[in-house]
């Protein structure tokens, strides 16, 4: 975006999601609540382009103002696979850029403008990526969605893999602030806690402000982690000290501030989900992630409806999708063909 994306400190929305291939008449009318400004899709919502496309067309008339959002990161975390390119671990390019910096960057921008052109094909109008975690070899959720084993790497990775994105006209979001790979446990089954020094925690907000500082992230997504020495008794996402005083007032950050998925493990020291997306919502999240759990969902919409009868603004995010694209399609054959003949796709 050529102007940094600015959003009220106090809105506030719901990204929810389905269960199926199409929507229910439940679906439509849960997502016809006006607390829902988000879809998160998933692998269960995916059996082919055509069912894909068929899906975010009816989603777009019912709710046009409405953003489709998914996780295809590449490697472990991709959820369409058939019918779309099969994108390597982020992890894979460390060792080649080591070696071959041009070339491995421009496979990389290649690589993000590749996975943004497929989905804004089919409809979809954003992934949750770069990750932009830096992996020390213990964590068991992170691994290969990293960009590398330092800042250096991760920072010029990333931004060659977001600048692919920009090229195809979608925004990105960075993960996990202020960042996840220095614990082992998986926030999705746990909670993990860090307890490194403020100083080493303050190492791995490097790829995050880098990208920052050159406004090519929209949004950006807080670990269900805790980093008692900045915050004994809350993890990042439900921490004023983190969302607030360290990503607002420090950092500078006035995009979206999307939380984690209410619903892992990692979320549960917040109370039941009326609580988590109280506590979410008065620390500084915006855009509340409701996955895999309909009673949880509508009991965090009501929070949310709570919270803007009581001034809390309401959230759009409606500007994050692409007001138009035009794909050359010859263009799109000559880079699938390239990345082949390199070997980073097969």
């Amino acid at each position: 975006m050529s102007q940094p994306l600015v959003i009220q400190n106090n809105a506030i929305g719901v990204v929810a999601d389905i269960a199926g291939f199409e929507l229910t008449a439940n679906d439509k009318t849960f997502l016809m609540q006006p607390e829902i400004c988000g879809l998160i899709l998933f692998s269960r919502n995916y059996q082919s382009p055509q069912q894909l496309q068929r899906l975010t067309q009816a989603l777009h008339e019912i709710r046009p103002d409405l953003l489709i959002s998914v996780d295809q990161e590449g490697g472990r975390v991709q959820r369409f696979r058939e019918g779309f390119t099969r994108l390597p671990a982020m992890l894979s390019f460390e060792n080649d850029y080591l070696k071959n910096l041009d070339q491995t960057l421009q496979d990389v921008r290649d690589l993000g403008w590749l996975m943004a052109v497929e989905l804004l094909q089919h409809g979809v109008d954003l992934s949750y990526a770069p990750v932009l975690d830096i992996e020390r070899d213990c964590s068991r959720v992170i691994g290969d969605r990293a960009f590398g084993h330092n800042a250096e790497s991760v920072m010029a990775l990333s931004q060659a893999w977001v600048s692919g994105m920009q090229d195809a006209g979608m925004c990105a979001v960075g993960k996990h602030f202020p960042g996840h790979g220095a614990v082992i446990g998986d926030s999705h089954h746990e909670l993990p806690i860090d307890n490194r020094s403020s100083a080493e925690i303050n190492g791995d907000i490097a790829p995050f402000k880098h990208l920052m500082d050159r406004q090519q992230l929209v949004g950006i997504m807080p670990a269900h982690v805790r980093y008692p020495a900045v915050d004994a008794d809350n993890t990042a996402g439900f921490s004023a000290k983190w969302l607030q005083g360290c990503l607002r007032t420090e950092l500078q950050f006035t995009g979206v501030i999307f939380s984690d998925d209410l619903s892992m493990a990692g979320a549960a020291s917040g109370g039941d989900y009326f609580q988590r997306a109280s506590l979410a919502a008065r620390a500084g999240c915006n855009a509340l992630l409701a996955c895999n759990n309909r009673e949880g969902a509508e009991h965090i919409v009501a929070a949310v409806r709570e919270l803007q009868s009581n001034g809390y603004q309401s959230l759009s995010l409606a500007q994050l999708i692409p007001a138009s694209y035009d794909i050359d399609p010859e263009r799109y054959q000559a880079v699938k063909a390239r990345l082949l003949l390199a070997g980073r796709i097969a």
